[in-house]
């Protein structure tokens, strides 16, 4: 039961302070793997994938997904089950709680000068989580480099580039540029749902593990 209620924890103080939307949540996501072991980088970057082509906002599709991992490695898919409830229910309460405090006192809220300056600094933040996340997603798809422990040192020390790999890995930024040529090309091919391009991506992901690429 403990670690149904860290769930609920963990990802209620993500749903409080990850401020920017669904990418911002993402460095709170490392920090709950770092410290509590449940996934490790590259499965959180998987979560990711699976997170962003599911329908629904993606923060509460990854809160569902980790859930749903820690709660079935705690005793099978019913468990799982619970966990992503679970963890579902700490990542939204804390903005239900503050849309029912606003709509109480709507009033004040919006006339008051000091919540609009709170906004106002929390852009930097919002900008900040968001940056995070792409680069760290950058550099866990499209190049070698590998993210230290950041317990380990400072942020100039966090990263390290294996040795004998290149800087970049190939497969990533081959797909990425045929992506990117087909969503600005031909309007025929540009004007196709997401679903395709994500269907596409999943594919050539599938081809190149079987093939050993």
């Amino acid at each position: 039961m403990s670690v149904f209620l860290q769930l609920f924890w963990e990802f209620f103080k993500t749903g409080l302070f990850a401020i920017g939307g669904g990418m911002a949540t993402l460095p709170f996501l490392q920090d709950i793997g770092e410290t509590t072991g449940w996934y490790t980088y590259g499965e959180l970057m998987n979560m990711l994938a699976v997170s962003e082509s599911t329908p629904g906002p993606i923060g509460i599709n990854m809160a569902t997904y980790v859930g749903f991992t820690v709660g079935s490695a705690q005793g099978g898919p019913l468990l799982g089950v619970l966990g992503g409830v679970i963890a579902t229910l700490g990542e939204v309460a804390p903005s239900i709680i503050v849309i029912l405090i606003i709509a109480a006192m709507l009033k004040k809220f919006r006339d008051s000068r000091y919540v609009q300056m709170a906004f106002y600094g929390l852009r930097p933040a919002s900008t900040g989580l968001i940056a995070a996340a792409c680069v760290t997603v950058v550099l866990e798809v499209l190049t070698n480099v590998a993210l230290l422990d950041p317990a380990g040192g400072s942020i100039v020390n966090g990263f390290q580039l294996p040795e004998g790999q290149g800087l970049f890995v190939w497969k990533g930024l081959a797909l990425a540029a045929v992506l990117l040529v087909l969503t600005h090309g031909p309007k025929r091919v540009k004007d196709l749902h997401p679903i395709v391009f994500i269907a596409l991506s999943a594919v050539v992901g599938v081809v190149f593990h079987f093939a050993g690429a």
